[in-house]
């Protein structure tokens, strides 16, 4: 190895950083890695070609076995050209995109550099051809999983090819994403800013949520990557892959007649009882630092991968707001690609209201949270733990509305429109404001309706399935998960395409 790449692995190194091949090594069994493409270099004829020393122009691609199943590998060499996109390295991406795309297996992506090499832009008879990758990944999505790990800078290119992946790791403290570095923007408005501010974990997990984890180090990241395989088949023509379970179908959690508070006004972590719920140790959450309102993740039920969505009470009571609306419409794509099962736990007061809730695209963005939902075909349960109130009720695939395979409750569930405070101060106002004790008036009918709300009234008018005991839950979910079918068939016309509310 020459002085010069000598240092700049050095530096990779200082940086925490792995180099290109050492994550490929890490996340890959051993010795299952075959590289294609190792001896390209740039094309000779471009200005600043430096092809001596931009080995296999800049970017690692290859096939590799991950718990024994194929996945293909992009990894871009930080080390080389800081990981910019050249034209031949980009004929090696589009390679084995198609290979994915031909013989149907998942494509990894780690971005580590700076998008398109700025060199061999600068050139019309070079960079009229445009680049096919994002077409590739649009035939990719829905057949195989796709996963981007941003591991160092991944401004331009790289965070396109992220946005339109199916999980999006970021590295803490190394990697960023966004449409410009601090460079172009400087150029483009004349504008200060760092490369965490425009794109750090800080800005692209908690606040934007196109980062669904956030891992510690690249270790990690390559870690998550090889859990979250665990959950998906190779495409979506395969079926998923159920584990050996040790964790007994019919395990009853006693301790779930604890954790929902009968008072509505009370929190609680809604994630406890997943925990209690789900095999044990099998929980995966995604986007946990972005709409903390509600929880989003994969799981197993009797070894059986499946989705997870739940109101999560103990951030903004579990209303559902625009950003929540986004995660979990993304969820439910996501699970109804490749098969997995969609599980619901509701406690939802009702969608935000108000203008700074409009502001937000409320109405488009919830609409599309409802068309994921009408177009799923794979089988959908739902357990009421406490409040299903509105059309949120309706949005979290309550009762009917959806067709689920199960809809059943809990006993401290209360089922109704909107809230009861709220429809008799709208409703009824008249009515109070004429009695002699409008107070009174008010807390009395208040009483009277809130006695209509339990889980048997929902139950008699056959709304909901039954009412179960929460320590019997997860054998009942498991159940249903095997009385029901792996997809059920599609009933919509015979449209092209459904045209997405966003």
């Amino acid at each position: 190895m020459d002085t010069h790449r000598v240092g700049a692995v050095e530096r990779q190194h200082a940086l925490g950083k792995l180099t290109a091949r050492e994550r490929i090594a890490a996340l890959a069994d051993p010795g299952t890695f075959r590289e294609i493409g190792a001896l390209v270099r740039p094309d000779r004829r471009l200005p600043d070609a430096r092809s001596d020393d931009a080995h296999a122009d800049g970017v690692v691609v290859g096939t590799a076995a991950v718990n024994g199943r194929t996945i293909g590998i992009l990894s871009f060499d930080f080390t080389v050209l800081g990981g910019s996109n050249g034209t031949v390295g980009g004929a090696k991406v589009d390679r084995q995109a198609r290979l994915c795309l031909e013989h149907g297996y998942p494509l990894v992506m780690m971005l580590d550099g700076g998008g398109h090499r700025i060199q061999e832009g600068l050139d019309s008879r070079h960079f009229a051809h445009g680049f096919q990758f994002f077409q590739l990944q649009s035939q990719l999505s829905g057949w195989v999983p796709t996963i981007a790990l941003m591991m160092g800078p991944g401004f331009a290119g790289p965070s396109n090819f992220a946005a339109m992946a199916d999980l999006v790791v970021m590295v803490d403290k190394t990697s960023t994403m966004g449409i410009a570095g601090p460079a172009l923007v400087k150029a483009g408005t004349g504008e200060d800013a760092t490369k965490d501010e425009l794109g750090g974990p800080a800005i692209q997990a908690d606040r934007e949520g196109i980062a669904d984890i956030v891992a510690e180090d690249d270790e990690s990241a390559l870690q998550i990557t090889r859990d979250f395989l665990g959950y998906f088949p190779n495409n979506s023509s395969e079926p998923v892959p159920v584990t050996d379970c040790t964790d007994p179908a019919d395990r009853r959690a006693e301790q779930l007649t604890r954790l929902v508070p009968p008072n509505p006004r009370r929190a609680y972590d809604v994630r406890k009882i997943i925990g209690a719920v789900a095999d044990a140790g099998s929980v995966m959450t995604l986007k946990p630092r972005f709409a903390r309102n509600v929880f989003t993740g994969l799981a197993r039920l009797d070894g059986r991968p499946v989705g997870l969505i739940a109101n999560q009470p103990n951030h903004m009571g579990g209303t559902l707001d625009s950003d929540a609306c986004d995660k979990m419409a993304h969820l439910i794509s996501l699970c109804d690609a490749f098969g997995l099962p969609l599980i619901y736990f509701i406690d939802v007061p009702g969608f935000l209201v108000g203008p700074s809730a409009e502001r937000t695209g409320l109405a488009r963005r919830s609409g599309k949270l409802l068309f994921e939902l009408g177009r799923a075909t794979v089988p959908r349960f739902s357990v009421v733990l406490r409040k299903g109130y509105g059309l949120a009720y309706i949005a979290m695939n309550g009762g009917r509305s959806f067709e689920a395979d199960l809809c059943v409750a809990w006993p401290t569930a209360e089922i109704c429109a909107m809230s009861i405070e709220g429809a008799v101060d709208v409703a009824y106002a008249k009515k109070v404001a004429a009695a002699d004790d409008p107070e009174l008036a008010r807390k009395t009918m208040i009483a009277q309706f809130r006695t209509q709300l339990g889980p048997v009234y929902a139950a008699e008018g056959f709304g909901i399935d039954d009412v179960i005991d929460p320590p019997d839950t997860r054998g009942v979910l498991i159940d249903a998960l095997r009385r029901s079918p792996r997809r059920h068939r599609d009933v919509s016309p015979p449209r092209v395409h459904p045209v997405t509310p966003i």
